[in-house]
């Protein structure tokens, strides 16, 4: 009886300890799971996001970076991690993995907590300068003239971009091959060279190429004008009514994370996004902030994976 009463008291004691931690967290170093490279879009977001948040709790928050396959092998490893809020996933492409891979390492809906959306940036349409085209009603005639001979590029198979680009694709019936390039750098190449015809990037990386006269920029993506490139159209402008599409990341953490971290992290991210130094660096790179609560996040991210699935389906595009 002793032993009985010796062991619950333990359990009681133990479950205390770990309340106390959670409204505590964080009591120790944090870790960003960066699914790219140092140097990217993502990487840049994650650091100064990571620089904010050491700033409000006394604790460093160390970005981690896993890259491969799209995301997938660092959102297999967060997927096994420990539970407890110390280990975070900062993404750009969550919802479009499962449209491209049948056997992933982990399940999107099961083995992560949502967090907070981060931003969404819009992305733009971009041919050659010296390509004939100069319009994006000028591409769709030119595709429709020739109907499956024309190559539209992206920086990967399963990525914003290619995805931005097939929907382009269904929404102007137009019907056209896709091509996949290493990265965005490869991606401007072929352009150049007429390899391809069309394919989109981040507004804020085509910013830089077109202000050396190394792209042009037909339009862009979102259902406002960029704040990068005022001067451009969107697709919806120039009649693709319902056409919108953007590049988004979010933060998530290992499924089950104590309630009380959870509610915190909600907060302090939230904070953290609002500072001066993080509004400066969405403002650079063209992107906003999308203000939801964790549980609206959940709800955007399942929408999500049902949008991907469907213009994967309309593609035509099978699951590895």
């Amino acid at each position: 009886m002793m032993t009985k009463r010796i062991l619950i008291v333990a359990i009681v004691l133990c479950c205390s300890a770990s309340i106390a931690d959670a409204e505590n967290y964080p009591i120790k170093p944090v870790q960003i799971i960066i699914p790219f490279s140092e140097g990217s879009a993502t990487d840049t977001i994650a650091r100064a996001l990571g620089k904010e948040l050491s700033k409000l709790w006394g604790q460093p928050v160390n970005g981690v970076n896993i890259p491969g396959k799209g995301g997938i092998i660092a959102a297999g490893e967060v997927a096994q991690a420990l539970p407890d809020g110390y280990t975070l996933f900062i993404h750009g492409a969550f919802t479009i993995n499962p449209s491209f891979y049948s056997n992933l390492p982990y399940d999107p809906t099961k083995d992560f907590t949502s967090i907070v959306p981060l931003v969404r940036q819009p992305l733009a349409l971009i041919v050659s300068p010296s390509s004939s085209i100069k319009s994006v009603s000028a591409l769709i005639v030119f595709a429709k003239s020739k109907p499956g001979q024309l190559k539209f590029g992206s920086p990967g198979q399963g990525s914003a971009a290619h995805l931005a680009a097939e929907k382009f694709r269904l929404d102007a019936a137009i019907d056209m091959m896709h091509v996949s390039f290493k990265g965005g750098p490869e991606a401007v190449a072929a352009i150049n060279a007429s390899k391809v015809t069309f394919c989109f990037l981040p507004a804020s990386i085509v910013k830089k190429f077109v202000d050396k006269n190394k792209l042009r920029v037909l339009a862009v993506t979102s259902r406002q004008r960029a704040s990068v490139l005022p001067e451009v159209p969107t697709i919806a402008e120039i009649g693709l009514n319902d056409f919108e599409y953007n590049h988004w990341w979010g933060l998530w953490a290992p499924n089950a994370i104590p309630i009380h971290v959870l509610g915190k992290l909600e907060k302090d991210v939230h904070h953290a996004i609002a500072t001066l130094e993080l509004q400066t660096l969405f403002s650079r790179i063209g992107a906003e902030p999308m203000n939801m609560t964790s549980s609206e996040f959940t709800k955007f991210v399942i929408s999500e994976m049902e949008s991907m699935k469907h213009i994967a389906e309309e593609a035509g595009i099978e699951p590895e």
